[in-house]
């Protein structure tokens, strides 16, 4: 088994994620978000949900190796859970900006100490739910 980096603080979990998509490393990526994540990526639709959803997302950026340039901006921790709001963009090997956004995620502490992302909203927070 391959000993991977963890991010032992929340604010560096992006910052993991970012080396492994420039590696190559789904499983790296992979290893950022809890198994029971969800993930907003379309603030206007269902949540990719776990590692399925996650491996869907990140498909295309760890097989082309782009570079994701992240910065969190705030972090407020309360025991094993952490909530962040940062910055991001994502560039081909041209320097050609091709996404990015403003994110707020809620992490976790795993029992392996690291942390992990709980729920990513890559690009806004969605929408509530009215039924």
């Amino acid at each position: 088994m391959t000993q991977r980096k963890i991010a032992e603080h929340p604010h560096q979990i992006a910052e993991r994620v970012a080396e492994f998509v420039k590696d190559g490393d789904m499983e790296g990526v992979l290893s950022m978000f809890h198994p029971d994540c969800r993930v907003a990526m379309d603030p206007d639709g269902a949540p990719m949900e776990g590692h399925d959803g996650v491996r869907q997302i990140f498909q295309d950026f760890v097989a082309n190796r782009l570079i994701l340039k992240p910065s969190v901006s705030g972090e407020m921790i309360n025991g094993d859970t952490a909530l962040l709001q940062g910055e991001w963009t994502i560039e081909d090997h041209d320097g050609n900006i091709v996404g990015g956004g403003v994110s707020t995620e809620v992490t976790k502490r795993m029992d392996h100490g690291g942390w992990t992302y709980f729920i990513d909203c890559p690009l806004r927070v969605p929408k509530p739910v009215c039924s």
